[in-house]
């Protein structure tokens, strides 16, 4: 039998009826209490990032250079700026035995051809669940776009794939994650730089990524791909080289090689005495003081 009691102000499962109640508490805590096994609940802050997959690079015709690759799009909640230039986010208010569904993004398949082909959007990451107040919430980085190839344009993305290299424009990032791509230049014989967290792609060189120490070290995601310069700080791939995986970086633009977007990652950060241990997905988890930090390169889960 189910029973929820609104007057005795705990959670109860009763051994001996098999009587169950629930409620809201500020201690987390197993008792015994006449026979009965109770559990109490409280609620904590989190902090959270969250990177989706870069854009992979486009191609021209394997002599010149595509577009570079836009970064996956970046929130977060830690510190004070997250992606595109905007204020961090807020943290969540969880109670305690709530499950967070992690998804972490792919980054974009590499350009079907080396000869006048965009590149690929990144996926999606995410994390889901239900608010202390009940509600739910989804807090979706979305995938870099594409970059530009000669005369097709590239993807707007979580930040943008660099302009295609007949003097296409770099395509959007979206606020709030992540910058626009850059220019590209029929002279130059290039497309644009891919789009960065923290930068819009340059002429030849990816846009910079945001360094964040939410794990307790200093560590930059999601940078833009070069188109035949640098890759952004923060994963962004060279010319024909690939996004850095885990850090949401594109694709350098294609030259004789096709390139990948980097693959995703998702950080959880709470006081070290509320972390459960209760994860799936096989995050690496560190501790910096009296916090603890929870790092997803796969798809998993976290019970609070």
């Amino acid at each position: 039998m189910k029973k929820v009691s609104s007057n005795s102000g705990y959670i109860g499962i009763d051994k001996r009826i098999a009587r169950v109640g629930i409620i809201s508490a500020k201690k987390h805590d197993l008792e015994r209490r006449s026979g009965r096994l109770f559990m109490t609940l409280y609620s904590y802050e989190m902090d959270y990032l969250v990177v989706a997959g870069g854009g992979s690079g486009g191609s021209v015709n394997n002599l010149y250079y595509g577009g570079g690759g836009g970064a996956g799009g970046l929130r977060t909640s830690y510190g004070s700026t997250s992606g595109g230039g905007t204020a961090a986010e807020s943290s969540l208010e969880l109670n305690t035995n709530t499950t967070i569904t992690v998804t972490i993004g792919a980054g974009g398949a590499q350009a079907s051809s080396t000869s006048n082909t965009p590149g690929q959007n990144g996926s999606n990451s995410s994390i889901t669940g239900t608010l202390s107040s009940g509600l739910s919430f989804d807090i979706t980085s979305n995938g870099g776009g594409g970059g530009g190839g000669n005369s097709a344009d590239g993807s707007s993305g979580g930040s943008g794939g660099g302009g295609k290299e007949s003097s296409g424009i770099g395509q959007q990032g979206l606020v709030g994650q992540g910058y626009a791509g850059g220019a590209g230049s029929e002279g130059a014989n290039r497309g644009g730089g891919g789009g960065g967290a923290a930068a819009v792609g340059g002429l030849t060189d990816g846009g910079a990524g945001l360094a964040s120490s939410i794990t307790g070290t200093s560590v930059t995601y999601a940078g833009g791909g070069a188109s035949n310069g640098a890759g952004g700080t923060g994963g962004g791939g060279a010319s024909g080289q690939n996004g850095i995986v885990n850090t949401g970086g594109g694709g350098g633009g294609v030259a004789t090689s096709v390139t990948t977007g980097g693959s995703g990652v998702v950080v959880l950060r709470m006081k070290t005495a509320n972390y459960s241990g209760i994860t799936t997905g096989n995050p690496v988890v560190t501790t910096d003081g009296t916090y603890t930090a929870v790092k997803f390169i796969y798809s998993g889960t976290y019970t609070t």
